[in-house]
């Protein structure tokens, strides 16, 4: 897959696309792709998923974005911030982080799910 797919389709899932969060999470175990690892890993709350993130990723940007993923998933709200600003200075299109940072990041569910009425 090309970095101009794994974007597109990364994007959709942080849109709430529910084709494109089964998509990711269903390649999760066969693609050599880092980031959606990386993806699936943020959208099931699966740490152990990053395990094999960090052995496939190829590249220091791939490797940061294991490391926040794994930080965010284990809580470290702090060492999150830290890391995901220095990576977004060198790598301000990296949309997984950015999502991250925001503090998005949650379960997939249902379409609408999460959102009150009031």
């Amino acid at each position: 897959m090309t970095e101009d797919a794994a974007a597109t389709v990364i994007r959709q899932a942080i849109g709430g696309d529910v084709d494109a969060i089964a998509w990711i999470t269903a390649e999760a175990d066969t693609t050599d792709t880092a980031v959606l690892i990386v993806m699936a890993a943020l959208l099931e709350q699966q740490p152990t998923r990053l395990d094999r993130a960090g052995a496939v990723a190829s590249t220091s940007r791939d490797r940061q974005v294991v490391a926040i993923a794994r930080s965010h998933l284990g809580g470290e709200r702090e060492l999150v911030d830290a890391l995901a600003r220095d990576h977004l200075v060198d790598h301000p299109d990296s949309l997984i982080i950015a999502w991250v940072a925001s503090g998005a990041v949650v379960p997939p569910g249902p379409p609408g799910a999460g959102l009150s009425d009031s």
